[in-house]
């Protein structure tokens, strides 16, 4: 599997386009390059590799399900939980840009999407749009409610 495709799969939040280049998922996107993209991760050993969880917050990281968190080096990590559908495709990967199937500030359209991707991975319940995870900024100390 080559990671630098874009590979539409239904996410443990959304349906997602995933894929190592993040310039390729903001093209398709049509969002401006500076935005960034958040990763989705196999684990918090993979976590670790990428960025340092402050350490006020390591049991709310943890412990936190559907959650994206924005780190003091300004990365924002992802970390799917095994139960997930999800986790056995990202866990071929360890880390991965995720973002949702759509152009920006527009909803869902299959047809999009579909000819948008590189390769489509759709399991037997098929493609559903559920709500958005949550996003946490954390700094060394404090944390602010995003979404």
């Amino acid at each position: 599997m080559d990671s630098s495709l874009v590979y539409l799969v239904q996410t443990d939040t959304t349906v997602g386009f995933s894929s190592s280049n993040d310039e390729k998922l903001s093209a398709i996107k049509q969002r401006p390059k500076s935005k960034k993209i958040l990763h989705t991760v196999d684990s918090f050993k993979t976590l670790q590799e990428h960025t340092r969880v402050p350490k006020k917050f390591r049991k709310i990281v943890r412990n936190s399900k559907k959650t994206t968190f924005i780190y003091p080096n300004e990365k924002s990590f992802r970390v799917i939980k095994k139960e997930n559908n999800f986790y056995n495709f990202i866990h071929k990967f360890k880390i991965l840009y995720s973002t949702s199937a759509n152009k920006t500030s527009k909803s869902f359209e299959k047809e999009f999407a579909i000819n948008s991707a590189d390769i489509i991975v759709e399991d037997k319940n098929n493609f559903f749009e559920t709500s958005a995870s949550r996003i946490i900024k954390l700094e060394k100390t404090k944390k602010k409610n995003i979404r």
